[in-house]
Protein backbone atom coordinates (compact mmCIF):
# COMPACT_ATOMS: atom_id res chain seq x y z
CA UNK A 1 0.00 0.00 0.00
CA UNK A 2 1.50 3.16 -0.95
CA UNK A 3 2.06 6.06 1.43
CA UNK A 4 -0.38 8.21 0.02
CA UNK A 5 -3.38 5.74 -0.36
CA UNK A 6 -2.70 5.98 3.59
CA UNK A 7 -2.08 8.78 4.11
CA UNK A 8 -5.57 9.24 1.98
CA UNK A 9 -7.44 6.62 4.76
CA UNK A 10 -6.44 8.93 7.67
CA UNK A 11 -7.39 12.33 6.02
CA UNK A 12 -10.93 10.79 5.04
CA UNK A 13 -11.52 9.18 8.08
CA UNK A 14 -10.51 12.34 10.33
CA UNK A 15 -12.80 14.50 7.88
CA UNK A 16 -15.42 12.20 9.35
CA UNK A 17 -14.96 12.54 12.91
CA UNK A 18 -14.89 16.06 12.04
CA UNK A 19 -18.29 15.90 10.54
CA UNK A 20 -19.66 14.42 13.62
CA UNK A 21 -18.23 16.57 15.92
CA UNK A 22 -19.65 19.57 13.88
CA UNK A 23 -23.76 17.77 14.43
CA UNK A 24 -22.37 16.60 18.14
CA UNK A 25 -20.95 20.00 19.57
CA UNK A 26 -23.34 22.60 18.34
CA UNK A 27 -24.47 24.63 21.48
CA UNK A 28 -21.77 22.59 23.68
CA UNK A 29 -21.17 24.38 26.63
CA UNK A 30 -18.58 23.78 29.70
CA UNK A 31 -21.26 21.01 31.20
CA UNK A 32 -21.07 19.38 28.19
CA UNK A 33 -17.70 18.90 27.62
CA UNK A 34 -16.89 17.56 31.39
CA UNK A 35 -20.23 15.06 31.74
CA UNK A 36 -21.88 15.55 28.76
CA UNK A 37 -24.86 17.06 30.73
CA UNK A 38 -25.46 13.56 31.65
CA UNK A 39 -27.51 12.48 28.76
CA UNK A 40 -25.55 10.17 27.03
CA UNK A 41 -27.28 6.73 26.14
CA UNK A 42 -25.76 4.22 28.34
CA UNK A 43 -25.51 1.58 25.01
CA UNK A 44 -24.15 4.08 23.01
CA UNK A 45 -21.10 4.63 26.11
CA UNK A 46 -20.58 1.22 26.47
CA UNK A 47 -20.21 0.31 23.00
CA UNK A 48 -17.75 3.34 22.48
CA UNK A 49 -15.70 2.16 25.71
CA UNK A 50 -14.36 -0.57 23.64
CA UNK A 51 -12.38 0.88 21.11
CA UNK A 52 -11.03 3.60 24.23
CA UNK A 53 -9.99 0.78 26.94
CA UNK A 54 -8.53 -1.78 23.74
CA UNK A 55 -6.51 1.38 21.65
CA UNK A 56 -4.00 1.08 19.84
CA UNK A 57 -1.71 -0.78 22.34
CA UNK A 58 -3.98 -3.63 21.99
CA UNK A 59 -4.95 -3.21 18.50
CA UNK A 60 -0.66 -4.00 18.09
CA UNK A 61 0.81 -4.63 21.14
CA UNK A 62 -1.28 -7.83 22.09
CA UNK A 63 -0.89 -9.76 18.98
CA UNK A 64 2.41 -9.57 18.50
CA UNK A 65 3.21 -10.31 22.23
CA UNK A 66 1.67 -13.90 21.86
CA UNK A 67 5.13 -14.22 20.39
CA UNK A 68 6.67 -14.32 23.60
CA UNK A 69 4.01 -14.50 26.33
CA UNK A 70 1.21 -17.03 24.26
CA UNK A 71 -2.14 -16.34 26.01
CA UNK A 72 -1.24 -15.61 29.48
CA UNK A 73 -2.41 -12.11 28.56
CA UNK A 74 -5.92 -14.05 28.95
CA UNK A 75 -6.17 -14.10 32.54
CA UNK A 76 -5.25 -10.72 33.57
CA UNK A 77 -8.46 -10.14 30.91
CA UNK A 78 -10.58 -12.50 32.73
CA UNK A 79 -9.53 -10.55 36.06
CA UNK A 80 -10.97 -7.34 34.37
CA UNK A 81 -14.41 -9.09 34.81
CA UNK A 82 -14.24 -9.42 38.43
CA UNK A 83 -13.07 -5.65 38.65
CA UNK A 84 -15.66 -4.38 36.49
CA UNK A 85 -17.85 -5.80 39.04
CA UNK A 86 -16.61 -4.07 41.66
CA UNK A 87 -16.91 -0.35 39.82
CA UNK A 88 -20.16 -1.22 38.87
CA UNK A 89 -21.65 -2.13 42.45
CA UNK A 90 -19.08 0.35 44.44
CA UNK A 91 -17.86 3.07 42.66
CA UNK A 92 -20.51 4.01 40.48
CA UNK A 93 -23.03 4.31 43.00
CA UNK A 94 -20.65 6.17 45.03
CA UNK A 95 -19.46 9.22 41.91
CA UNK A 96 -23.51 9.21 41.46
CA UNK A 97 -24.35 9.75 45.29
CA UNK A 98 -22.27 12.37 45.59
CA UNK A 99 -23.19 13.86 41.64
CA UNK A 100 -19.48 14.23 41.31
CA UNK A 101 -17.90 15.82 37.85
CA UNK A 102 -14.39 15.15 38.81
CA UNK A 103 -14.21 11.49 40.60
CA UNK A 104 -11.10 12.69 42.95
CA UNK A 105 -13.64 15.58 44.42
CA UNK A 106 -14.65 12.14 46.52
CA UNK A 107 -10.93 12.43 48.11
CA UNK A 108 -11.32 15.99 49.33
CA UNK A 109 -14.65 15.17 50.83
CA UNK A 110 -13.82 12.09 52.94
CA UNK A 111 -9.81 13.00 53.62
CA UNK A 112 -9.20 16.29 53.31
CA UNK A 113 -7.20 19.07 50.50
CA UNK A 114 -4.04 17.43 50.41
CA UNK A 115 -5.57 13.83 49.97
CA UNK A 116 -7.71 15.38 46.97
CA UNK A 117 -5.04 16.88 44.90
CA UNK A 118 -2.80 14.41 45.75
CA UNK A 119 -5.45 12.03 43.97
CA UNK A 120 -5.68 14.11 40.66
CA UNK A 121 -2.42 14.67 40.61
CA UNK A 122 -1.52 10.68 40.21
CA UNK A 123 -4.37 10.55 37.90
CA UNK A 124 -2.67 13.63 35.48
CA UNK A 125 0.66 11.58 36.01
CA UNK A 126 -0.93 8.31 35.09
CA UNK A 127 -3.11 9.13 32.19
CA UNK A 128 -0.40 11.40 30.12
CA UNK A 129 2.17 8.78 30.20
CA UNK A 130 -0.28 5.98 29.29
CA UNK A 131 -2.05 8.47 26.56
CA UNK A 132 1.29 9.35 25.05
CA UNK A 133 2.19 5.48 25.23
CA UNK A 134 -0.84 4.30 23.08
CA UNK A 135 -0.73 7.14 20.91
CA UNK A 136 2.93 6.51 20.11
CA UNK A 137 2.66 2.80 18.59
CA UNK A 138 -0.28 4.53 16.12
CA UNK A 139 2.28 7.05 14.99
CA UNK A 140 5.26 5.19 15.11
CA UNK A 141 3.37 2.92 12.33
CA UNK A 142 2.55 6.08 10.29
CA UNK A 143 6.56 7.16 10.95
CA UNK A 144 7.83 3.84 9.32
CA UNK A 145 4.98 3.36 6.64
CA UNK A 146 4.68 6.66 5.33
CA UNK A 147 6.61 9.65 7.05
CA UNK A 148 9.83 7.85 6.74
CA UNK A 149 9.25 7.87 3.01
CA UNK A 150 8.80 11.55 2.46
CA UNK A 151 11.92 12.23 4.94
CA UNK A 152 9.30 13.72 7.30
CA UNK A 153 10.68 14.26 11.42
CA UNK A 154 8.87 11.86 13.93
CA UNK A 155 8.24 14.76 15.80
CA UNK A 156 6.55 16.78 13.35
CA UNK A 157 4.33 13.61 12.49
CA UNK A 158 3.56 13.71 16.10
CA UNK A 159 2.84 17.21 16.44
CA UNK A 160 0.42 16.81 13.00
CA UNK A 161 -1.30 14.22 14.58
CA UNK A 162 -1.75 15.64 18.34
CA UNK A 163 -3.36 18.72 15.84
CA UNK A 164 -6.00 17.01 14.76
CA UNK A 165 -6.94 15.47 17.85
CA UNK A 166 -7.21 19.03 19.70
CA UNK A 167 -8.86 20.70 16.93
CA UNK A 168 -12.02 17.65 17.16
CA UNK A 169 -12.23 17.77 20.75
CA UNK A 170 -12.01 21.51 21.31
CA UNK A 171 -15.10 22.42 21.87
CA UNK A 172 -17.76 19.43 22.49
CA UNK A 173 -15.37 17.38 25.06
CA UNK A 174 -17.47 14.26 26.44
CA UNK A 175 -20.59 15.03 24.18
CA UNK A 176 -18.73 14.27 21.14
CA UNK A 177 -16.29 11.89 22.58
CA UNK A 178 -19.39 9.34 23.54
CA UNK A 179 -20.64 9.29 19.55
CA UNK A 180 -16.56 9.48 17.90
CA UNK A 181 -15.93 6.39 20.10
CA UNK A 182 -18.86 4.63 18.94
CA UNK A 183 -17.46 5.11 15.08
CA UNK A 184 -13.78 3.97 15.73
CA UNK A 185 -14.95 1.44 17.43
CA UNK A 186 -16.74 0.09 14.71
CA UNK A 187 -14.02 0.17 12.32
CA UNK A 188 -11.27 -0.58 14.66
CA UNK A 189 -13.77 -4.26 14.84
CA UNK A 190 -14.16 -4.26 11.13
CA UNK A 191 -10.51 -4.43 11.11
CA UNK A 192 -10.14 -7.18 13.49
CA UNK A 193 -12.67 -9.61 12.20
CA UNK A 194 -11.16 -8.83 8.52
CA UNK A 195 -7.71 -9.60 9.19
CA UNK A 196 -8.66 -12.81 10.79
CA UNK A 197 -10.54 -13.26 8.21
CA UNK A 198 -7.85 -12.76 5.37
CA UNK A 199 -5.28 -14.81 7.27
CA UNK A 200 -7.21 -17.27 7.47
CA UNK A 201 -8.58 -16.95 3.34
CA UNK A 202 -4.28 -17.44 2.90
CA UNK A 203 -3.71 -20.07 4.97
CA UNK A 204 -6.33 -22.35 3.56
CA UNK A 205 -8.39 -22.74 6.85
CA UNK A 206 -12.08 -22.82 7.43
CA UNK A 207 -13.33 -22.20 11.06
CA UNK A 208 -12.43 -25.28 12.32
CA UNK A 209 -9.25 -25.61 10.72
CA UNK A 210 -8.44 -22.47 12.57
CA UNK A 211 -9.16 -22.88 15.68
CA UNK A 212 -7.29 -26.79 15.39
CA UNK A 213 -4.46 -24.96 14.57
CA UNK A 214 -4.67 -22.26 17.10
CA UNK A 215 -5.01 -24.58 19.99
CA UNK A 216 -2.24 -26.88 18.96
CA UNK A 217 0.81 -24.46 18.39
CA UNK A 218 3.05 -23.11 21.22
CA UNK A 219 1.10 -19.62 20.98
CA UNK A 220 -2.03 -21.42 23.06
CA UNK A 221 -1.04 -22.03 26.29
CA UNK A 222 -2.96 -19.97 28.71
CA UNK A 223 -2.32 -20.61 31.64
CA UNK A 224 1.31 -20.39 33.71
CA UNK A 225 2.06 -22.22 37.15
CA UNK A 226 5.46 -21.23 37.62
CA UNK A 227 5.12 -18.58 40.60
CA UNK A 228 8.78 -17.43 40.02
CA UNK A 229 7.29 -15.67 36.73
CA UNK A 230 5.33 -12.63 35.93
CA UNK A 231 2.82 -14.48 34.35
CA UNK A 232 2.06 -17.03 36.97
CA UNK A 233 -1.97 -17.35 36.79
CA UNK A 234 -3.06 -16.04 40.60
CA UNK A 235 -0.27 -13.12 39.41
CA UNK A 236 -2.24 -12.13 36.10
CA UNK A 237 -6.04 -12.80 37.14
CA UNK A 238 -5.95 -10.21 40.62
CA UNK A 239 -3.46 -8.06 38.87
CA UNK A 240 -6.05 -7.57 36.08
CA UNK A 241 -9.14 -7.05 38.69
CA UNK A 242 -6.85 -4.03 40.42
CA UNK A 243 -5.64 -3.19 36.82
CA UNK A 244 -9.59 -2.90 35.59
CA UNK A 245 -10.19 -1.00 39.10
CA UNK A 246 -7.45 1.29 39.46
CA UNK A 247 -7.26 1.86 35.50
CA UNK A 248 -10.88 2.51 34.69
CA UNK A 249 -12.77 3.28 38.20
CA UNK A 250 -10.48 5.33 39.71
CA UNK A 251 -9.34 7.15 36.23
CA UNK A 252 -11.72 10.10 35.16
CA UNK A 253 -11.19 9.41 31.63
CA UNK A 254 -12.83 6.39 31.79
CA UNK A 255 -15.56 7.29 34.52
CA UNK A 256 -16.22 10.64 32.66
CA UNK A 257 -18.09 8.63 30.06
CA UNK A 258 -19.92 6.49 32.68
CA UNK A 259 -21.43 9.37 34.62
CA UNK A 260 -22.43 10.49 31.77
CA UNK A 261 -25.15 8.21 32.08
CA UNK A 262 -29.02 9.35 32.57
CA UNK A 263 -28.87 7.68 35.54
CA UNK A 264 -27.11 4.93 37.85
CA UNK A 265 -28.94 1.99 36.65
CA UNK A 266 -28.02 3.05 33.14
CA UNK A 267 -24.29 3.62 34.26
CA UNK A 268 -23.94 -0.11 35.76
CA UNK A 269 -25.41 -1.74 33.02
CA UNK A 270 -23.21 0.09 30.55
CA UNK A 271 -20.15 -1.07 32.34
CA UNK A 272 -21.45 -5.04 33.02
CA UNK A 273 -22.00 -5.32 29.17
CA UNK A 274 -18.57 -3.60 27.95
CA UNK A 275 -16.90 -5.78 30.56
CA UNK A 276 -18.15 -9.42 28.70
CA UNK A 277 -17.73 -7.71 25.54
CA UNK A 278 -14.30 -6.64 25.86
CA UNK A 279 -13.29 -10.20 27.11
CA UNK A 280 -14.04 -11.37 23.42
CA UNK A 281 -12.60 -8.97 21.60
CA UNK A 282 -9.18 -9.18 23.66
CA UNK A 283 -9.72 -13.32 23.16
CA UNK A 284 -10.08 -12.68 19.37
CA UNK A 285 -6.94 -10.61 19.68
CA UNK A 286 -4.74 -13.04 21.21
CA UNK A 287 -6.52 -15.36 18.11
CA UNK A 288 -4.93 -12.66 15.36
CA UNK A 289 -1.72 -12.80 17.06
CA UNK A 290 -1.35 -16.63 17.28
CA UNK A 291 -2.62 -17.08 13.45
CA UNK A 292 0.02 -14.13 12.86
CA UNK A 293 2.74 -16.04 14.10
CA UNK A 294 1.52 -19.32 12.00
CA UNK A 295 1.26 -17.52 8.81
CA UNK A 296 4.97 -16.15 9.12
CA UNK A 297 6.38 -19.38 10.15
CA UNK A 298 4.09 -20.98 7.03
CA UNK A 299 5.25 -18.22 4.74
CA UNK A 300 8.81 -17.54 5.93
CA UNK A 301 8.50 -14.19 6.71
CA UNK A 302 11.31 -13.22 9.08
CA UNK A 303 9.42 -11.72 12.43
CA UNK A 304 10.54 -7.85 12.89
CA UNK A 305 13.74 -7.63 14.71
CA UNK A 306 12.99 -4.26 16.62
CA UNK A 307 10.04 -4.84 18.24
CA UNK A 308 7.05 -7.44 18.11
CA UNK A 309 4.80 -4.49 17.87
CA UNK A 310 5.66 -4.21 14.17
CA UNK A 311 4.58 -7.28 13.31
CA UNK A 312 0.55 -7.23 12.74
CA UNK A 313 1.05 -3.76 10.64
CA UNK A 314 3.66 -5.57 8.32
CA UNK A 315 1.89 -8.05 8.02
CA UNK A 316 -1.36 -6.31 6.91
CA UNK A 317 0.33 -3.39 5.09
CA UNK A 318 2.76 -5.92 2.86
CA UNK A 319 1.62 -9.29 3.05
CA UNK A 320 -2.54 -9.33 3.23
CA UNK A 321 -3.42 -6.95 0.11
CA UNK A 322 -4.77 -3.77 -0.49
CA UNK A 323 -8.10 -4.55 1.54
CA UNK A 324 -6.10 -5.62 4.40
CA UNK A 325 -4.47 -2.58 4.24
CA UNK A 326 -7.04 -0.58 3.92
CA UNK A 327 -8.98 -1.77 6.78
CA UNK A 328 -5.90 -1.86 9.22
CA UNK A 329 -5.51 1.37 8.85
CA UNK A 330 -8.57 2.69 9.25
CA UNK A 331 -8.88 0.39 12.59
CA UNK A 332 -5.46 1.60 13.57
CA UNK A 333 -6.54 5.24 13.60
CA UNK A 334 -9.84 4.11 15.10
CA UNK A 335 -8.31 2.59 17.67
CA UNK A 336 -5.89 5.68 18.35
CA UNK A 337 -8.56 8.07 18.53
CA UNK A 338 -10.75 7.20 21.58
CA UNK A 339 -7.16 7.16 23.60
CA UNK A 340 -6.28 10.49 22.32
CA UNK A 341 -9.49 12.54 22.32
CA UNK A 342 -10.73 10.97 26.06
CA UNK A 343 -7.38 11.46 27.38
CA UNK A 344 -7.13 15.59 26.08
CA UNK A 345 -10.76 15.52 27.53
CA UNK A 346 -10.22 13.91 31.26
CA UNK A 347 -6.93 15.28 31.87
CA UNK A 348 -8.29 18.99 30.79
CA UNK A 349 -11.59 18.34 33.12
CA UNK A 350 -9.50 17.16 36.00
CA UNK A 351 -7.11 20.15 35.96
CA UNK A 352 -9.97 22.51 35.35
CA UNK A 353 -11.84 21.07 38.28
CA UNK A 354 -9.17 20.06 40.90
CA UNK A 355 -6.66 22.89 40.51
CA UNK A 356 -8.56 25.33 39.00
CA UNK A 357 -11.13 24.84 41.03
CA UNK A 358 -13.95 25.75 38.08
CA UNK A 359 -16.84 23.90 40.52
CA UNK A 360 -15.99 26.76 43.36
CA UNK A 361 -14.88 30.06 41.92
CA UNK A 362 -17.39 32.74 41.54
CA UNK A 363 -14.69 35.69 39.84
CA UNK A 364 -14.70 33.76 36.91
CA UNK A 365 -17.70 34.10 34.60
CA UNK A 366 -18.54 31.31 32.11
CA UNK A 367 -16.82 33.12 29.08
CA UNK A 368 -13.63 33.52 31.63
CA UNK A 369 -14.15 29.32 32.47
CA UNK A 370 -13.96 28.68 28.71
CA UNK A 371 -11.10 30.71 27.93
CA UNK A 372 -9.12 28.65 30.45
CA UNK A 373 -10.31 25.33 29.74
CA UNK A 374 -9.18 25.58 25.92
CA UNK A 375 -5.52 27.14 27.07
CA UNK A 376 -5.64 24.08 29.26
CA UNK A 377 -6.58 21.83 26.66
CA UNK A 378 -3.38 23.47 24.44
CA UNK A 379 -1.38 23.05 27.30
CA UNK A 380 -1.86 19.15 27.67
CA UNK A 381 -1.66 18.18 23.45
CA UNK A 382 1.64 19.97 23.93
CA UNK A 383 2.76 17.92 27.15
CA UNK A 384 1.33 14.70 25.00
CA UNK A 385 3.68 15.55 22.37
CA UNK A 386 6.76 15.94 23.90
CA UNK A 387 6.49 12.87 25.89
CA UNK A 388 5.91 10.51 22.78
CA UNK A 389 8.30 12.23 21.31
CA UNK A 390 10.49 11.37 24.43
CA UNK A 391 9.23 7.72 24.40
CA UNK A 392 10.14 6.81 20.72
CA UNK A 393 14.01 7.59 22.12
CA UNK A 394 13.59 5.38 24.92
CA UNK A 395 11.29 2.28 23.78
CA UNK A 396 12.98 -1.03 23.29
CA UNK A 397 10.16 -3.62 24.02
CA UNK A 398 6.12 -4.16 23.38
CA UNK A 399 4.19 -0.87 24.29
CA UNK A 400 1.44 -3.66 26.46
CA UNK A 401 4.25 -4.44 28.83
CA UNK A 402 5.42 -0.44 29.09
CA UNK A 403 2.22 0.70 29.45
CA UNK A 404 0.95 -1.93 32.38
CA UNK A 405 4.87 -1.68 34.16
CA UNK A 406 4.38 2.35 34.55
CA UNK A 407 0.78 1.43 36.06
CA UNK A 408 1.48 -0.65 38.42
CA UNK A 409 3.50 2.54 39.99
CA UNK A 410 1.24 5.74 38.93
CA UNK A 411 -2.32 4.06 40.01
CA UNK A 412 -1.45 2.60 42.97
CA UNK A 413 -1.67 5.09 45.39
CA UNK A 414 -5.11 5.93 43.73
CA UNK A 415 -6.05 2.61 44.87
CA UNK A 416 -4.64 2.79 48.14
CA UNK A 417 -6.32 6.13 48.85
CA UNK A 418 -10.16 5.55 47.63
CA UNK A 419 -9.92 1.92 49.04
CA UNK A 420 -8.89 3.61 52.73
CA UNK A 421 -11.90 5.79 52.12
CA UNK A 422 -14.65 3.76 51.36
CA UNK A 423 -12.92 0.71 53.88
CA UNK A 424 -12.74 2.40 56.87
CA UNK A 425 -13.97 5.54 58.80
CA UNK A 426 -10.44 6.95 59.57
CA UNK A 427 -9.41 10.21 58.98
CA UNK A 428 -6.08 11.02 58.17
CA UNK A 429 -3.57 14.14 58.86
CA UNK A 430 -3.94 15.12 55.21
CA UNK A 431 -0.85 17.06 54.49
CA UNK A 432 1.25 13.88 55.03
CA UNK A 433 -0.97 12.17 52.57
CA UNK A 434 1.57 13.17 48.95
CA UNK A 435 4.34 11.79 51.41
CA UNK A 436 2.41 8.32 51.60
CA UNK A 437 1.95 8.68 48.19
CA UNK A 438 5.51 8.98 47.03
CA UNK A 439 7.06 6.56 49.82
CA UNK A 440 4.64 3.44 48.56
CA UNK A 441 5.98 3.98 44.87
CA UNK A 442 9.46 4.21 45.53
CA UNK A 443 9.39 1.22 47.81
CA UNK A 444 7.45 -1.08 44.95
CA UNK A 445 10.70 0.19 42.56
CA UNK A 446 13.19 -1.03 45.23
CA UNK A 447 11.06 -4.35 46.09
CA UNK A 448 10.98 -5.17 42.32
CA UNK A 449 14.52 -4.65 41.48
CA UNK A 450 15.51 -6.89 43.97
CA UNK A 451 12.98 -9.28 44.50
CA UNK A 452 15.04 -11.93 42.83
CA UNK A 453 17.17 -11.55 45.85
CA UNK A 454 14.90 -10.96 48.66
CA UNK A 455 12.34 -13.48 47.43
CA UNK A 456 13.92 -16.22 46.44
CA UNK A 457 13.87 -16.05 42.35
CA UNK A 458 9.98 -14.27 42.37
CA UNK A 459 9.47 -12.03 40.10
CA UNK A 460 7.05 -9.47 40.66
CA UNK A 461 4.09 -8.88 37.48
CA UNK A 462 1.06 -7.16 37.72
CA UNK A 463 0.43 -7.72 41.06
CA UNK A 464 2.66 -4.84 42.20
CA UNK A 465 0.00 -2.75 41.49
CA UNK A 466 -2.05 -4.78 44.77
CA UNK A 467 1.24 -4.41 46.27
CA UNK A 468 1.58 -0.48 45.70
CA UNK A 469 -1.98 -0.22 46.85
CA UNK A 470 -1.48 -2.15 50.32
CA UNK A 471 1.57 0.33 51.05
CA UNK A 472 -0.30 3.01 50.42
CA UNK A 473 -3.21 1.84 52.48
CA UNK A 474 -0.83 1.20 55.33
CA UNK A 475 0.55 4.60 55.06
CA UNK A 476 -2.62 5.95 55.69
CA UNK A 477 -3.62 3.87 58.52
CA UNK A 478 -0.25 5.09 60.17
CA UNK A 479 -1.36 8.41 59.83
CA UNK A 480 -4.43 8.31 61.15
CA UNK A 481 -6.34 11.49 62.93
CA UNK A 482 -8.43 9.23 65.52
CA UNK A 483 -10.38 12.08 66.90
CA UNK A 484 -12.15 12.67 63.45
CA UNK A 485 -13.53 9.68 62.83
CA UNK A 486 -16.40 9.43 60.29
CA UNK A 487 -19.62 8.10 60.60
Amino acid sequence: MSPLLILTCVAVYTLVLFAITFITARNADNKSFFIGNRNSHWYVVAYGMIGASLSGVTFMSVPGDVGKGSFSYFPMVLGYLLGYFVIAMVLLPLYYRLNLTSIYSYLKERLGVYSYKTGAFFFILSRTIGAAFRLFIVVNVLQLFVFDAWGVPFGITTAIFILLILAFTYKGGVKTIVWTDSLQTTFMLLSLILSVFLICRQLNYGIGDMIHAITNSPYSDIFVFDWHLKSFFPKHFFGGMFIAIAMTGLDQEMMQKNISCKNIGEAKKNVLTFSVVLVLVNFIFLCLGALLYIFITTKGILVPERTTDDLFPTIALQHLGTLSALFFIIGLISAAYPSADGALTALTASFCIDFLRFDERTDLNEKQKTQWRKITHTAFALLLLLVIVIFRILNDEAVIRQLFRVANYTYGPLLGLFFFGILTKKSVLDKFVPVICILAPIACYFLDANSKELFNGYLFGNELLIVNGLLTFTGLMLIQSHPKEIK
